[in-house]
């Protein structure tokens, strides 16, 4: 997320609050709205902003950012035995082809090989990035988060 933590020790709440003074209040501020690509870049939490400076800080967001999906895509990936498809969707899965590239690198194990590119022409429109013989198919899927919140929201009130 741009602004928040992600997957942190539990200990780090009660180290914060009593070696570092900081209230309940503060250490919730911290992890929600000061971490993430915000708080490693120290410039933003846009990735646009980041990708588009050479700041090493902004790298290292940018990096670990992506570190931290191929992880978890990994992860889920063995749990499931492998994939047919791998989506990316929303502002940075949609917009951002260097993003996609790097979370992508290195999983020909899984059977995925990333056609560079199909890749630079999906930005920011539906399309297929995934090399021809690639065994896993990636695809960029452009997404409306705001109608299927909004969807779902009026389902709940109508139930």
């Amino acid at each position: 997320m741009a602004t928040r933590s992600g997957d942190v020790d539990p200990g780090l709440v009660t180290y914060l609050q009593q070696a570092e003074g900081l209230s309940a209040e503060q250490v919730a501020q911290l992890l929600n709205h000061q971490s993430g690509l915000l708080g490693v870049s120290g410039l933003s939490g846009d990735m646009r902003k980041l990708l588009a400076t050479d700041d090493p800080h902004a790298r290292l967001a940018v990096a670990l950012y992506c570190y931290r999906a191929r992880k978890y895509l990994g992860a889920y990936l063995a749990v499931l035995g492998g994939a047919d498809a791998i989506l990316f969707g929303g502002g940075v899965g949609e917009n951002a082809a260097a993003v996609r590239a790097a979370i992508l690198d290195g999983f020909e194990w899984a059977g995925m090989r990333i056609d560079a590119a199909a890749n630079l022409a999906a930005t920011g429109r539906e399309g297929c990035i995934s090399a021809a013989d690639s065994r896993v198919q990636a695809w960029v899927v452009p997404v409306d988060e705001a109608q299927i919140l909004a969807q779902e929201a009026l389902a709940v009130v109508a139930a």
